[in-house]
């Protein structure tokens, strides 16, 4: 059985930092693609970064330059370094792994203050 489980999540002021961490259990992690989503409240659910077998990456519109993916294959772990934060960053931000389907982890909340 394939799990997602995401970590690092928290409450932070505005122009701090935060890294996620998304540690994937029971499935091939080194050939799958993976990805950071968000959703704030009242709004759809939004790419933020994804991360694809062989490192190539592409971010959200408005997270690049501020926000970086990276994966580690040996520890089947993907992780979001989030620098510069605002308050418009405040969401519940999912990991997703594409592998022949789509999985996804339960989601874990960042908090940016003002």
């Amino acid at each position: 059985q394939v799990q997602l489980v995401e970590s690092g999540g928290g409450l932070v002021q505005s122009g701090g930092s935060l890294r996620l961490s998304c540690v994937v259990f029971g499935s091939i992690f080194r050939t799958a693609l993976m990805g950071w989503y968000r959703q704030a409240p009242g709004k759809q659910r939004e790419l933020v970064a994804r991360i694809s077998s062989v490192g190539i990456t592409n971010y959200g519109d408005s997270v690049k330059g501020r926000f970086t993916i990276s994966r580690d294959n040996p520890k089947n772990t993907v992780y979001l370094q989030m620098d510069s934060l605002k308050p418009e960053d405040t969401a519940l931000y999912y990991c997703n792994m594409v592998a022949f389907q789509n999985y996804w982890g339960q989601g874990t909340q960042v908090t940016v203050s003002s």
